[in-house]
């Protein structure tokens, strides 16, 4: 049956639903494995016999590469086509996994891992765009809450599947569990939609200044943590910060910026990114820091931490397509709110918690919690890719995705000072998660005020009526 939509208003039917699957295949081989690592890490320093300190590098070397390629990327996808760069993004992080099979050492897997997160990245940064090219305007918020539920759903998966893969098999089969992912993506990948690309020429100087800008900030954050010179991380924090400032002025005059300051201008997205932001920041040091205290505190097994903290993604699966539906028919900055009040009392009860709790006080709190994440963030993409121009959903998109993955990047060292500091295995990061999260709620419910809500400068948090186009 022929579906009747306005010219240019997403796919028509049943090629819709082939370009759902090839984004959602494709999200969830780099969103499985990206994750996948961290149970092999055990295994990985034990067989290329390196200490366990030196072996977490193979985390943190993927995602900060992910933080400093992905809005250069979503610019590059503008100047070659979406689709050509969502394609070319998978095929590269399919070769990179296969090579995996052959390091043997630690340095070699981290050039993989880093050859893994550029095409991670290449991928990552236009699948928003590509979202908002698929759906009706109309159903944005429902297409944006489902990819929420492929990526909560393959995280989730993720170190189950690992654990599965190395039972019965050597750790480089682990990086391989996802290829099945990449070649149904590749296979559907005929009915993306392939908007033209736009013929302008590519700003290699500004590409490099933002991931040397992003790449020195958090690189130098991560080895003030984790390094023995203080004076040297501040001066590598200093470095890309000074670039920053002279990169961002240089972005200010450019028509077309990587770096999207002309979208950043707008409040609504200002304020969208800023919550979400916190909001990635608050659930990450949260969910990095609770199984070091349900280990130390409470003398829990791995496999009973994973037990409890599995009720957080399952609810997130739930709610997150529900509100990504609700948010096509109810302000964004309305949901918003009510998900950060719901998060920050989860998060205020799991920081109190029972002396002697039993598996159900913590997992309804973990659930609940889930339940206020779920019901912010799907609106709260849906609202800043929505908002932007249709010629500027690449770099919207790619804005997104920054903010995920510097505020998890950004938890993950908050939680590692924590630690630190020797507080980080008890209730103080869910107060930390907690303060967070009502930085995030008070940036939705801003999002309402009618000076913000201003529809002749397209900065609305207003929902678009069933047959509107934008």
């Amino acid at each position: 049956m022929t579906e009747l939509r306005p010219a240019g208003d997403g796919l028509p039917l049943p090629r819709r639903y082939a370009a759902i699957g090839a984004l959602s295949f494709g999200t969830a081989l780099v969103i499985i494995d990206g994750g996948v690592a961290n149970v092999a890490l055990p295994t990985i320093a034990r067989d290329l016999n390196v200490g366990s300190s030196s072996v977490v590098a193979i985390v943190t070397v993927y995602q900060l590469m992910l933080v400093m390629l992905m809005l250069p990327f979503a610019g590059l996808g503008d100047r070659i086509g979406l689709k050509r760069m969502y394609q070319l993004g998978q095929l590269v992080f399919t070769v990179a996994t296969l090579l995996c099979f052959f390091a043997k050492s630690l340095p070699f897997l981290l050039v993989v891992r880093a050859v893994q997160a550029v095409g991670a990245a290449g991928a990552l940064a236009v699948a928003s765009a590509l979202i908002r090219q698929t759906y009706p305007a109309a159903q944005l918020g429902r297409g944006l809450g489902i990819n929420s539920v492929v990526v909560a759903s393959s995280a989730a998966a993720a170190p189950t599947l690992g654990g599965l893969v190395l039972s019965i098999a050597p750790w480089p089969w682990v990086f391989a569990s996802a290829i099945p992912f990449a070649i149904a993506s590749l296979l559907l990948g005929r009915a993306l939609p392939d908007p033209a690309p736009r013929d302008r020429p590519f700003d290699v100087t500004g590409a490099v200044m933002c991931a040397a800008m992003f790449g020195l900030i958090i690189g130098g954050a991560e080895s003030a943590v984790h390094g023995d010179s203080p004076v040297v991380s501040l001066a590598i924090v200093a470095a890309g910060m000074v670039i920053g400032r002279f990169y961002v002025r240089r972005e200010r005059s450019s028509a077309q910026p990587i770096l999207p300051v002309d979208l950043l201008s707008r409040p609504v997205i200002a304020l969208s990114t800023l919550g979400g932001f916190t909001a990635f920041t608050a659930s990450m040091t949260l969910l990095l820091s609770t199984p070091f205290r349900l280990t130390h505190s409470y003398g829990m097994t791995a496999a009973a931490v994973g037990a409890v903290i599995a009720p957080w993604p399952l609810t997130n699966m739930i709610v997150a397509p529900l509100m990504g539906w609700l948010s096509d028919r109810v302000p964004a900055g309305l949901l918003g709110g009510v998900g950060m009040a719901i998060s920050t009392t989860a998060l205020l009860l799991l920081a109190f918690m029972p002396a002697d709790p039993s598996w159900f006080d913590i997992a309804w709190r973990m659930s609940l919690c889930g339940a206020g994440f779920g019901t912010f963030l799907p609106p709260n993409a849906r609202l800043i890719i929505g908002s932007a121009p249709r010629e500027r959903a690449a770099a919207a998109g790619g804005l997104v995705s920054t903010v995920r993955l510097v505020g998890q990047t950004t938890g993950a060292t908050l939680v590692a000072a924590l630690l630190a500091l020797g507080v980080g295995a008890g209730p103080t990061p869910a107060l930390v998660a907690a303060g967070l999260a009502v930085v995030a709620g008070i940036c939705s419910l801003a999002r309402l005020r009618p000076s913000i809500r201003n529809p002749e400068r397209g900065e609305s948090d207003e929902v678009l009526p069933a047959n509107a186009v934008r």
